[in-house]
């Protein structure tokens, strides 16, 4: 037990010192989430636009400043969530394979992965539900946080399969900003007039957004829309895990054993997780022969 909570808290301080580094990440999350959040609600009009939510069946007209305020505070906690994971995995996945090749068990270095998202979405998630909460009135602010913290997570899980499939970092970015954009554009009812349609149903954050919206002007529970949220999270998250096995497949079983450098020196056990840890450059010449 001891053996494994080691592992996986290295792996894990590895993940977090990760993101980090990542200073644009940093501040896009403490000056993008309240200049979007604030914007939406002092420049746009307070215009009524109808919408049906679909969740509760209610009818209901909202000020127009408000929804794009819920909409764009998911928009930026995806992009930034997503952002963040695949900077990391993209920057990570050679050191990732390192590891593995080292011996080092893919199962932690889930695991942390993992737990460093679930610390991250929930972060900027609460950042932006005080912010909201400063900007306007949400009703239920505990529903809203947990429809951003979903989102998050699923836009998380999807930054580390873009991150772990994808050749070229533009490529990944490209991909996280034109989903986010469409995905929430079409359930914003200012700016599509099918908001409701029923095609909106198989749209990446749309139990966020109902959940959100629920949660800004309804006192109804739907703790099912969370449930849809957290069912697209785990498809996200079978997709990372097969980008990221992809990505590491090349790695040596961790009993492995490679021809020394002559004859007669016998056989010469592939470096320990510690060693590569300390040492990358070993495994470098590991991967070499």
């Amino acid at each position: 037990m001891r053996f494994h909570l080691t592992r996986f808290a290295v792996a894990t301080r590895f993940a977090l010192v990760e993101h980090g580094r990542n200073r644009f990440a940093l501040v896009l999350v403490a000056l993008f989430v309240p200049l979007w959040t604030m914007l939406a609600v002092t420049v746009l009009p307070e215009t009524p636009a109808p919408m049906r939510l679909i969740a509760t069946g209610e009818a209901l007209s909202l000020p127009g400043n408000e929804v794009t305020a819920i909409s764009g505070a998911l928009n930026a906690v995806t992009l930034i969530t997503g952002f963040m994971m695949f900077a990391a995995t993209y920057s990570g996945s050679r050191f990732d394979r390192r590891l593995a090749m080292a011996g080092y068990p893919r199962a932690h270095l889930v695991l942390a992965k993992v737990s460093a998202l679930a610390l991250v979405s929930a972060v900027v998630a609460a950042y932006a539900t005080a912010i909201a909460c400063l900007a306007w009135t949400p009703r239920q602010p505990l529903l809203l946080a947990a429809a951003l913290f979903c989102a998050a997570l699923t836009y998380g899980a999807l930054g580390v399969g873009f991150g772990s499939v994808l050749r070229r970092e533009v490529e990944g970015m490209f991909a996280i900003v034109m989903t986010s954009i469409i995905d929430l554009v079409l359930q914003n009812p200012i700016m599509s007039s099918g908001s409701d349609n029923p095609v909106t149903r198989y749209l990446p954050s749309y139990g966020a957004m109902q959940a959100g919206t629920a949660a800004g002007f309804s006192t109804s529970p739907v703790p099912g829309c969370l449930a849809i949220q957290l069912t697209w999270f785990t498809g996200a998250a079978l997709i990372a895990l097969l980008g990221f096995r992809r990505s590491t497949n090349t790695a040596l079983p961790a009993t492995a054993q490679i021809p020394g450098p002559g004859p007669g020196s016998g056989k010469a056990v592939l470096p320990s997780p510690a060693r590569a840890l300390a040492s990358p450059a070993a495994v470098s010449d590991t991967e070499a022969h």
